[in-house]
């Protein structure tokens, strides 16, 4: 541990004790944000698959591009200037921005950007398989993704694909740029720094980390030579707080600034506080049931529209989640780039019974549902199970883990599945691929997204959504995904329910803390504090 992170980490000893002790209120030029980070297991970029570690990367690190958080359509340039397209579509030219430095006082070149995805595809951890979408392999990766000179990046695809895709995908966690000097000085028994990048940094972003206490803090110095300009608060404090109530004290006595993970009853006490501000923002995940059509009775059109009338969408949204869902039915989150708002179903005893007349099933039929044993997910299958059980339908919930239900759901040996899908970049392909594309339905397939693990045999879609994917002209891809969308609501095997909105607290005078549509679309940099 270096001289600066010890001395961050004895601050914090005394900065940071147990939540019920008494404490001043947090210091005018440093935020402190509680939050669960007990899910946060690695900080190396080419690694970090997880929603806590991904935000953590986003705000120490840089990309060649990134997202207007208020217009996700509109990719500006980061560490690159600009960029080219070949006339083919397949050879993107970057230019990479001058004078940008990183934390270390190196500067920032198109050697370290070509470096920084060749390692994510030579290391091929989880995150991986976002660069390989575009026939990347350890390999070519070399030839295929290379410096020209220090200011110039070259990035080959291997066909054609919708411009807004690939730099989606480049505008991801996964492709934010590392100092390949300070990462290789650290490398271990050729792991290409993935060891010591696990609990460090070598970034060019707004932050720099200070320290980091598994399961207690994450905290970041801000980066004065920030090529944007430095972050308002000169510290930033994640502090690990894993329970609703005691985050909801600390922000209340003034010992956090921010709250991230509040349950609904101590969301709703907060609302009558005057000190207290209350946002909501719609992310990515969206909360669906997914219906086997291995079942002879699920495979039947009419009892797959049937099960759409059968959800109490406003009874769930209002007396379970609380404000931390919202109802939404298809499955383009809202925020991504041809998303829909259209909410045709609600509950419709009537209807229902009829579409199950008309499958022949008058009489209703029995079925199990898969379901991880914590809320909301459980507490809204049993709202289910009351709500069916009045037109026959009997069914019966199988509890699990989170790896007991996905590893049956993934061997297509469910029924029915509850559960989240969240997309893992700002790009329609992402949940079109996983819900409307499955290019071979058989039980060996190499491709075992959403569509194959439910068995929904779709060569019409496929090629639709493949189509969509290689759309050159951007509004003609959103009409592509809208459409798309309007089919699958009635045909799918899909019933979406739910889309998940961070809420976030925050104490009176703050302002600034970004939060987008994704999990890695989360900034801190324009954090302000009002002076008292």
């Amino acid at each position: 541990m270096n001289t600066v992170c010890a001395a961050a980490v004895v601050g914090l000893m005394t900065a940071f004790g147990p939540v019920s002790v008494s404490q001043a209120e947090t210091p005018p030029d440093m935020a402190v944000i509680a939050w669960h980070l007990d899910e946060l297991i690695t900080l190396d970029p080419a690694e970090a698959y997880e929603f806590a570690g991904a935000e953590v990367v986003a705000n120490i690190y840089d990309r060649l591009v990134y997202y207007d958080i208020d217009n996700t359509d509109d990719i500006k340039g980061g560490i690159a200037e600009s960029w080219t397209i070949s006339e083919d579509g397949r050879t993107f030219t970057f230019t990479i921005r001058d004078g940008v430095m990183f934390h270390s006082g190196n500067p920032v070149t198109a050697e370290d950007a070509a470096w920084s995805l060749q390692r994510v595809v030579k290391l091929n951890k989880g995150p991986a398989f976002i660069l390989g979408e575009f026939g990347l392999t350890p390999e070519n990766v070399e030839e295929k993704v290379r410096a020209t000179d220090a200011r110039t990046l070259v990035f080959e695809t291997d066909k054609r694909y919708a411009p807004s895709f690939v730099l989606n995908c480049l505008g991801s966690w996964v492709s934010s740029v590392l100092d390949s000097k300070t990462v290789m000085a650290h490398a271990e028994d050729g792991d290409m720094g993935n060891g010591w990048l696990k609990t460090n940094a070598a970034g060019s972003g707004p932050f720099k980390l200070g320290a980091w206490r598994p399961n207690e803090v994450v905290l970041l110095d801000r980066f004065d030579d920030y090529y944007r300009g430095a972050p308002n608060m000169k510290r930033v404090a994640l502090r690990h707080v894993p329970e609703s109530g005691p985050q909801r004290l600390m922000l209340e006595k003034g010992d956090a600034d921010i709250a991230r993970n509040l349950g609904p009853e101590d969301i709703a006490a907060l609302e009558d506080n005057p000190d207290i501000s209350i946002r909501r923002i719609r992310q990515g995940a969206v909360t669906y049931l997914g219906l086997n059509q291995k079942n002879p009775d699920l495979a039947k059109p009419e009892v797959r529209e049937a099960l759409k009338w059968l959800v109490d969408y406003d009874g769930i949204e209002r007396n379970i989640l609380q404000g931390t869902k919202v109802t939404h039915q298809t499955f383009l989150p809202a925020g991504f780039l041809g998303a829909i708002e259209d909410t045709p179903y609600s509950l419709d005893l009537d209807k229902a019974r009829a579409l199950l007349a008309e499958a022949g099933l008058e009489d209703g039929f029995s079925v199990t549902m898969d379901t991880r044993n914590t809320f909301p997910i459980a507490d809204v299958a049993q709202a289910l199970q009351a709500t069916w059980a009045q037109v026959g339908i009997d069914l019966e919930i199988l509890p699990g883990d989170n790896k007991q239900t996905l590893t049956k759901y993934r061997a297509r040996q469910h029924d029915i599945y509850i559960g989240y899908w969240a997309p893992d970049y700002l790009d329609p392909h992402g949940n079109a691929s996983g819900f409307a594309w499955n290019p071979d339905n058989s039980d060996d397939s190499p491709y075992r997204l959403l569509a194959w693990r439910n068995a929904w045999d779709i060569p019409e879609y496929t090629a639709r959504t493949e189509a969509a994917l290689a759309e050159n002209d951007q509004a003609t891809r959103r009409q592509m995904y809208e459409d798309l969308q309007r089919d699958f609501l009635k045909d799918s095997p899909f019933v979406i329910m739910f889309q998940n909105i961070s809420v976030v607290a925050e104490r009176e005078g703050v302002s600034g803390f970004e939060v987008g549509p994704n999990f890695d679309v989360v900034y801190y940099r324009n954090i302000t504090k009002a002076a008292d």
